[in-house]
């Protein structure tokens, strides 16, 4: 085995297929649904224990371990989860699912149109945040867990956090959202457009319609450079890579990659293009432009918390400007003002939106210690 972090060692993704179909908010019938996900720990005697973790745009079920002994790095919140860690497996059942509209073994757009025999392409509904954690809600039924210790993600999984608590209030004990909001500004959804035009305008998008293997690949590389530079701080690109040159020591006056951003920007485009799919990397964004929380309640964030119950940790970081420490802010004003019991830290990290991805000094400590009080508290 690889010599990683991993406490989980080798896990198995797993999946659950639904016969029935899924009512989506813009009426569309989904139906047969597959989801993927992965468990780590075990439920105790009466489901008590159970913590959901919800992935961000980029992410997939696998949030811990490695799915072989050749694999290169562990899943994507490894630090967070395994024994004595924040997400302490000797005592808590972990669990993550890649929403359906991915492309990791959920139902997406890249899975086979019953009814036609081939990928849905842009034959697959829209999907809404909503919709995402309606899918989730089904998997817990089935798994049994009525109601979780903990629903908890950073991004747009702190997005589906609000939604869950929102919609299931009756099912949250604690919200965990973390670098999030409760509606994508107008420069989150500026930001979305251009990636899914870059996306769109590639020759080889063919409509949604590309073949596996021989898809929009320059298209979704731009679109995550475009993205990737938002989920980084100012300081952390200056940081690490400042205005020194790749591989030269002087300018070469032409077109070709000279500096190391551009070196950096380039590789976390190709890499993304070996792992995601184009047309979820629409879907998603779109579902991530729909959401707000504040216009569905009549303008106001006070009412849509209206009827949340449990516990909130609200979690932001100082450097992020995709979701700005004042967008958590305004989310635990809005629940003050009903009377649910809210804790805060505006973390202080140089890594920009990104930061809930890294193990920024004192936030594991702050994640663990919150969950260890309140289990002591409800499961004992």
């Amino acid at each position: 085995m690889p010599k990683l972090l991993t406490k989980i060692g080798v896990v198995e993704t797993q999946y659950e297929h639904f016969g029935r179909g899924l009512e989506l908010e813009s009426g569309a019938i989904l139906e047969p649904i597959t989801i993927a996900y992965e468990t780590y720990g075990k439920l105790n005697a009466d489901r008590s224990n159970a913590i959901v973790i919800f992935h961000a745009l980029s992410g997939d079920a696998h949030v811990a371990g490695i799915h072989s002994e050749s694999d290169a790095k562990p899943g994507w919140w490894d630090f967070m989860v395994g024994s004595g860690r924040p997400f302490n497996t000797d005592r808590f059942f972990v669990l993550c699912a890649n929403i359906i509209g991915g492309c990791k073994g959920s139902t997406g757009p890249s899975s086979i149109n019953p009814r036609k025999g081939k990928p849905y392409g842009l034959d697959f509904p829209v999907i809404t945040i909503r919709d995402m954690i309606r899918a989730h809600a089904l998997l817990l039924d089935i798994l049994g867990i009525e109601r979780p210790l903990c629903v908890v993600g950073g991004s747009m999984g702190g997005m589906q956090v609000l939604q869950w608590a929102v919609d299931y209030p009756h099912r949250t004990v604690v919200a965990m959202p973390i670098a999030a909001t409760s509606r994508l500004s107008a420069q989150g959804i500026a930001f979305n457009e251009v990636g899914r035009r870059a996306i769109m305008t590639d020759p080889k998008w063919r409509g949604g319609n590309y073949s596996p293997g021989d898809g929009p690949d320059v298209g979704l590389g731009i679109a995550r450079m475009i993205g990737h530079i938002t989920y980084l701080s100012e300081k952390a690109l200056q940081t690490k890579f400042g205005r020194r040159l790749q591989n030269s020591d002087r300018l070469g006056y032409d077109f070709r990659t000279e500096f190391q951003v551009e070196s950096y920007l380039h590789h976390q485009g190709l890499t993304f293009t070996r792992r995601f799919d184009a047309n979820s990397y629409l879907y998603i964004t779109k579902a991530m432009d729909y959401f707000d929380l504040v216009a569905e309640f009549d303008g106001s964030l006070v009412r849509a918390f209206e009827k949340v119950r449990g516990r909130f940790l609200v979690i932001s970081f100082t450097s992020d400007w995709l979701y700005p420490p004042p967008e958590s802010q305004a989310i635990v004003k809005a629940l003050q003002a009903n009377g649910i019991e809210v804790a805060y830290c505006n973390m202080d990290s140089p890594h920009g939106h990104d930061s809930f991805l890294l193990d920024v000094p004192g936030f594991p400590e702050l994640v663990g210690g919150y969950l260890s009080g309140v289990a002591d508290e409800v499961i004992g």
